[in-house]
């Protein structure tokens, strides 16, 4: 996986593996191209979603990069409950000539996941990040009403984080926030 990790949506499981996911089409080209051949990568069954990477086959791992490919989809902003979740090798993705950047075929079958939208916030190296585990989280994040900018700048306020950095952690579309005892 790519040294240069933090240029991407990221995050690290609760068994400390790192997964990655593309915020453009031209980053889940790149992080699909240069997965390697024992990475597992995943995406939603609907299109607007990153490209998610991982060297992982564990259970767990799945689920949580699962959840996390979902919520920096486009089910976010639509405010979905569930959402199904692909999870496949590099060896079962093609590329045809005229397919736009980002997008890939799937060959063969797919295993599927169904996970439910909630991310929790966290310090993780350092860095804000909205991750699909309650470990060490500070606050509850759902799809909800309030406007993503109005919710960076509470987070932001509330925990002394640089607003750039908040916004790079959160996910595309109205968010909901519980706050933890602090």
């Amino acid at each position: 996986m790519t040294a240069d990790y933090q240029k991407y949506r990221w995050f690290f499981t609760s068994s400390d593996v790192l997964v990655i996911g593309g915020k453009s089409a031209q980053q889940n080209e790149t992080a699909v191209k240069e997965a390697k051949a024992d990475e597992t990568i995943l995406h939603t069954l609907m299109p607007g979603s990153p490209f998610c990477v991982l060297n992982s086959q564990e259970k767990q791992d799945l689920k949580e990069a699962a959840v996390f490919c979902a919520a920096f989809s486009r089910a976010w902003r639509e405010r979905k409950k569930q959402v199904e979740v692909h999870v496949f090798s590099k060896e079962q993705i093609y590329k045809e000539k005229g397919m736009k950047t980002g997008t890939f075929g799937v060959l063969g079958k797919v295993k599927k996941i169904k996970v439910n939208l909630k991310l929790w916030l966290c310090i993780q190296k350092g860095k804000l990040r909205a991750v699909p585990f309650e470990k060490n989280a500070l606050a509850e994040l759902t799809p909800g009403n309030m406007q993503k900018e109005k919710a960076a700048k509470e987070v932001s306020e509330k925990l002394k984080i640089s607003l750039e950095e908040v916004l790079s952690a959160l996910p595309s579309g109205g968010i909901n926030i519980r706050w933890k005892e602090l």
